[in-house]
């Protein structure tokens, strides 16, 4: 192949730039196929038929892009050049394998006995037995119909010519029939324009983070009548008119986080003034009532007329269990008075259910229970003793918030029941009603 002539060469390289010429058998001369093929090019019009004479008949080998070719199935696997075949004067080209090399898909449907070569830009329909091909939807006539040949459909070179741009021509030195096909070169594409970029959302306002609402508040309390049973008292009824003034209570609370969990603290002290009362016959002598059994039980001793305050002093720490506020916890209790009996503490546990500040009428209540508040006592005799008692304590009221105001007031009952563990003569209990005003801390 590389001794091929000028006017050869020249046609494969003009064909290269998208010359197109289908060789018809007319000519020898290898000088008149170049410039006729060149002719063709320059004017943009069909040109008459290159004259270069008869192909022989049968089969002729194939030269593609300058390479042989080679049958596609090669079934007997002996890497057979792929061929041509003349018939008539006519060249039929093998139309899969050569439309395959030039990247187009061909399908075939046995029915109809039809082949559909498609491509991008192409697409190409013919039927065995029938003259006519179908290019890109337009049907033209052929001289000669495809045929089927040993198993393969073959179609006259105009189908690879005109369906394709192929160049196709026949080579009567060299006994080849010469295609060259060079693909279209694609138009650049075109370097797209990035989007100019959609402006930052604005940053989203965080959403509040809700505090959890916590009471805090103050109180102050009026004992209006409590009713005082023990040694001294056989259940008189507190009173201001008793010497010491009346009695009352001051108490708090507070709710907070801590470690992930609400807790409270809360205190209370409490005051009872009541008096024992002693009286005497009309001989000078102290009436019954002016004995008290003493500490220990050994005797009594008439006690005059005498004003008695009792003190206590608590203070509880707890953990929300339930809703709306209520609490466990444990609880320390301070206990003393007037009349020379020994202070007595012990802690304790027990349950709050503290007033809900932030609504207008609320309840509240609690309960603790100390079971060994106790003490040191040593008589004028010199005999000492361990004073004890188990304390149960209790209290239950309502509130009313005032609106858009942090007072509010509140109204209840509170007692205790102090039972002898050791000690004291006799058990010892008080209790009775109370209103209070109070004050909510933001």
């Amino acid at each position: 192949m590389k001794r091929l002539s000028t006017g050869v060469l020249a046609a494969i390289v003009l064909a290269g730039f998208g010359l197109n010429a289908v060789a018809a058998p007319t000519s020898t001369s290898h000088g008149n196929i170049g410039t006729n093929a060149i002719a063709q090019g320059m004017s943009g019009t069909s040109a008459p038929p290159a004259n270069f004479g008869s192909p022989p008949s049968g089969q002729i080998p194939i030269l593609f892009n300058d390479h042989h070719v080679y049958a596609k199935p090669d079934v007997l696997k002996q890497g057979r050049v792929l061929a041509a075949l003349v018939r008539g004067g006519t060249v039929l080209i093998p139309l899969r394998s050569m439309f395959e090399q030039m990247g187009a898909t061909v399908s075939y449907d046995a029915g109809s006995k039809t082949v559909d070569v498609s491509k991008p830009g192409a697409d190409v329909k013919v039927t065995v037995g029938k003259p006519e091909v179908v290019i890109n939807g337009e049907s033209r006539p052929l001289d000669v119909p495809p045929i089927m040949y040993q198993g393969h459909v073959l179609v006259p070179v105009r189908v690879i010519s005109e369906g394709m741009g192929a160049y196709v021509q026949w080579v009567p030195d060299k006994q080849v029939v010469v295609v060259r096909y060079i693909p279209p070169t694609p138009p650049p594409t075109p370097t797209p324009v990035p989007p100019t970029p959609a402006p930052p959302p604005p940053t989203p306002t965080p959403a509040p983070v809700a505090t959890p609402y916590h009471d805090i508040y103050v109180a102050g309390d009026y004992l209006l009548s409590q009713k005082v049973y023990n040694e001294f008292s056989p259940g008189n009824t507190a009173s201001a008119n008793d010497g010491n003034g009346f009695s009352w209570r001051a108490h708090g609370a507070a709710e907070f986080d801590a470690f992930g969990v609400p807790w409270m603290v809360e205190g209370n002290y409490t005051q009872i003034n009541y008096q024992h009362n002693c009286s005497f016959n009309v001989s000078g002598n102290p009436n019954a009532g002016c004995y008290v059994t003493t500490i220990g039980g050994l005797g009594s001793s008439a006690v005059p007329t005498t004003a008695i305050s009792q003190y206590e002093l608590e203070a509880h720490l707890g953990i929300r269990v339930l809703e709306p506020r209520v609490y466990l916890g444990v609880g320390y209790l301070w206990y003393a008075n007037n009349i020379g009996y020994p202070r007595m503490n012990n802690i304790g546990f027990g349950a709050t259910k503290l007033p809900d500040l932030d609504r207008p009428f609320s309840f509240y209540a609690n309960v603790w229970y100390y079971p060994n508040v106790k003490g040191n006592f040593t008589d004028p005799s010199g005999n000492a003793y361990q004073t004890a008692y188990n304390i149960f304590k209790g209290d239950v009221g309502v509130v009313y918030s005032f609106p858009r105001s942090p007072i509010f007031v509140e109204g209840g009952v509170l007692g205790e029941e102090d039972h002898v563990k050791s000690g004291f003569p006799v058990n010892a209990s008080n209790f009775g009603p109370y209103v209070g005003l109070g004050l909510k801390i933001p």
